[in-house]
């Protein structure tokens, strides 16, 4: 019995024990909890009672060289209701819906839902949006937002892209400089009951939103309206499928205009420039990964004789050929057992490779490319920078598409070397050009300037590589002279304008396959001659009728140029 007694008072101490030692852990823990903790679950349970409301900042701008906005914000409007604040559920529903538009039965449906807040429109014009303010309706709230506005509609719609309804970047510069045009978006931080539903009338805490950096880019509106009206007016006199046109200092590769005619309405992005055959989600789709699609960057082609200007670059470089070398054009070249055709049925004749050049004589290239021998030209090729991209700031820059080298032999060099048998963008084109004609200096393209904050603060100026050396000084300037007389005595005379100094080249090029005769007419011209300023590059895609480069393209650059170097300070020689 004492035993059992001494048992059971040993086990209520062991219980005492262990309550008391509960208790203690229990007591330090809540004053841990209230003195060293209290900040931090009086700020959870602050949290709990807030909710937040993003107020949107606004995107930067986007202006040209000489400061135009191309691309701004138009102030829209998000409208919302609040389900504990609405007061006549009927005259929300009927106004909301008779405003904007909407089913009423849809916005009933949200007006009806218990919960902290139900957006019923976003992107709603101003106007309506001040209506709706107005209308004072208990438990409708009116936010301010952003769309972005394109003052020009389509100009350069293809560079510069468009946002979407979260105003970010899809495609074109607008993505490519997102992280400084996209500004830090704000909050109005509300308190909420214990449901979580607003508060009618209680106090509201604002953090202001950061507006995005205003990006210059050097587009030039004037030049970049010139070159689209006149790519639209030889794209409907020849009935060509698409025209495009690259203009850029090629000094500093700074791109003063890049057109794709047919364009597209930036304010309007998802509605077609043409008629879809049918009517699927996918084919729509389609269409529109198309139309907004940049041929200039995205596309390759064959380029035809304006390559010829990288393969005399070539020749003058290694020594291989001089001006006053003659060859002999019967019409035909025989390179192992291929018989490869002039564009002169009849041939040239004899000739020295200054006339040759303008002539455009795929013989006296193709003589030119064998001297080389493939190991040189692909050694030149890859000198150029043809092997690589440019590094334009556009997204989904395509690159060459050439034979490998150990695949390349006398027959691919023959035809490689007047332009056929492979494929570039016509960016790497008219860059691979810049750098023959500006002294050897291999300029990246590009439209990116400088960002500058919205007070005037400069937060970022964009520089790019330069490669010098691509050729020499002399063989640079032998180019020049070449590239000259072909406007002022060749194949290029339609590029003519009188009182100027202009240098280009020509070509037709048979697109793939060539069983369907369908054709790319191009020209590249630049200005002055004798120092180059500007240079150009049209290509017509599809021309009906007469397609040969330097009937029709020609005159598009004489078109340009007679426009735009007297903007651009370059002024005609007076002639005695």
């Amino acid at each position: 019995m004492i035993q059992s007694k001494s048992h059971h008072r040993g086990k209520m101490a062991a219980v005492w024990l262990v309550s008391s030692l509960l208790m203690a852990g229990l007591m330090g823990r809540l004053v841990y909890l209230m003195i060293f903790r209290s900040e931090h679950y009086s700020q959870m349970a602050e949290d709990l009672h807030q909710r937040e409301r993003t107020i949107k900042a606004a995107r930067g701008q986007i202006l040209d060289r000489n400061g135009t906005v191309i691309a701004t914000n138009r102030t829209v409007c998000t409208i919302s209701v609040i389900h504990n604040q609405i007061t006549d559920k009927d005259q929300v529903a009927e106004t909301l819906s008779r405003t904007l538009g909407l089913a009423e039965d849809e916005v009933r449906k949200k007006v009806e839902k218990y919960s902290a807040r139900e957006i019923v429109a976003v992107n709603v014009d101003k106007e309506l949006g001040d209506a709706i303010r107005n209308c004072h309706l208990d438990g409708v709230k009116v936010d301010e937002d952003y769309r972005r506005y394109y003052p020009y509609g389509s100009l350069a719609s293809k560079v510069l892209g468009f946002t979407g309804g979260d105003n970010q970047g899809i495609i074109g510069l607008e993505v490519v400089y997102e992280e400084w045009l996209k500004g830090k978006n704000g909050l109005i931080l509300t308190q909420a009951d214990a449901a979580g539903v607003e508060i009618d009338n209680a106090f509201e805490d604002r953090v202001e939103p950061v507006a995005g950096a205003d990006l210059t880019i050097s587009l030039d509106v004037n030049i970049q309206t010139y070159a689209q009206q006149a790519a639209l007016k030889v794209m409907e006199e020849k009935g060509a499928k698409r025209v495009s046109m690259i203009v850029m200092n090629p000094r500093n590769g700074e791109i003063l205009a890049m057109v794709n005619v047919p364009e597209f309405d930036l304010n309007d992005p998802f509605t077609l420039n043409v008629e879809p055959q049918e009517g699927t989600a996918a084919s729509k789709q389609e269409l529109l990964n198309q139309m907004w699609r940049n041929p200039s960057i995205n596309d390759t082609y064959e380029p035809g004789s304006t390559f010829k200007i990288i393969t005399a670059a070539a020749g003058l470089e290694a020594g291989v050929v001089r001006l006053e070398d003659r060859f002999s054009c019967p019409g035909f070249r025989i390179v192992e057992d291929r018989k490869i055709r002039c564009h002169k049925v009849g041939g040239h004749g004899a000739e020295d490779f200054l006339q040759g050049a303008m002539n455009s004589c795929n013989p006296v290239f193709i003589d030119v490319g064998q001297r080389l021998g493939v190991d040189q030209y692909y050694h030149y090729f890859t000198q150029f920078g043809l092997l690589g991209k440019t590094g334009i700031d556009l997204p989904g820059e395509a690159s060459t598409i050439m034979h490998k080298k150990e695949n390349m032999g006398l027959v691919e060099l023959a035809t490689v070397s007047f332009g056929q048998s492979f494929q570039i963008t016509p960016l790497q084109l008219i860059t691979t050009a810049a750098s023959i004609v500006n002294g050897g200096n291999r300029v990246t393209p590009h439209f990116g300037v400088r960002a500058v904050s919205s007070d005037g603060e400069m937060v970022r100026k964009f520089s790019y590589p330069v490669r010098e050396g691509v050729v020499s000084a002399q063989t640079s300037e032998t180019m020049r002279y070449i590239l000259e007389h072909v406007v002022s005595e060749g194949s290029g005379k339609k590029a003519a304008l009188e009182g100027y100094r202009i240098g280009g080249k020509t070509a037709t090029s048979e697109k793939l396959p060539r069983s369907l005769k369908k054709y790319i007419s191009s020209f590249v011209g630049f200005a002055p001659a004798d120092d180059p300023q500007v240079i150009a590059l049209v290509t017509i895609d599809e021309p009906v009728g007469i397609y040969y480069g330097g009937t029709i393209a020609a005159p598009v650059i004489a078109d340009l140029f007679q426009n735009i170097l007297p903007y651009l300070g370059i002024n005609a020689e007076i002639m005695d």
